[in-house]
C-alpha cells in the first residue's frame, strides 16, 4: 500500500484529504505541524509527502529543511500544498527540491489524488 504523510495544521482538510486518499487505498498519515511532520516522516517513511507551508510552531520550509538533511528524508517526493501562490513562496523551496505545488483553493481533493497519483508514477 502506498503511504502518504499530510503535514498540515488544518484538521478539516486533514480529514478531508485523509478520507480522499484512503478511499484511493492509500495509507495515509498526519501530522499538525511541521515539527510533528518531520517526526512521523522519520518513523512512517512515506512514499510522498504533502506539505503546507503556514503552520504554528515550525513551517514547512523549515520542516523541509530538516527532511532533506537526513539521508532518510533526501529522496521522498515532497507536494508542497498551500493557499500561497507559487510566486509568494519562499525561493528555498526549489533548492530544497520539492516535486510539485497545490494550491488548495484551485484544485478539488480527487484532482490533488490525481496529481498524487501522477508524480507517484514517474518513480
Amino acid at each position: 500500500m502506498t503511504k502518504i504523510a499530510i503535514i498540515e495544521d488544518d484538521p478539516t482538510i486533514n480529514q478531508m484529504y485523509r478520507m480522499k486518499f484512503e478511499a484511493e487505498q492509500f495509507d495515509v498519515q498526519i501530522a499538525s505541524d511541521g515539527g510533528a511532520g518531520v517526526e512521523l516522516v522519520k518513523k512512517f517513511r512515506p512514499d510522498l509527502i504533502l506539505l503546507d507551508l503556514q503552520m504554528p510552531e515550525v513551517d514547512g520550509v523549515t520542516a523541509l529543511r530538516q527532511i532533506r538533511s537526513h539521508d532518510w528524508g533526501k529522496q521522498i517526493p515532497v507536494m508542497i500544498m498551500t493557499n500561497l501562490g507559487e510566486e509568494e513562496s519562499p525561493r528555498e523551496l526549489k533548492t530544497l527540491g520539492i516535486n510539485g505545488y497545490i494550491v488548495k483553493a484551485d484544485l478539488t481533493p480527487r484532482q490533488v489524488v490525481a496529481r498524487v497519483k501522477e508524480e507517484l508514477a514517474k518513480r
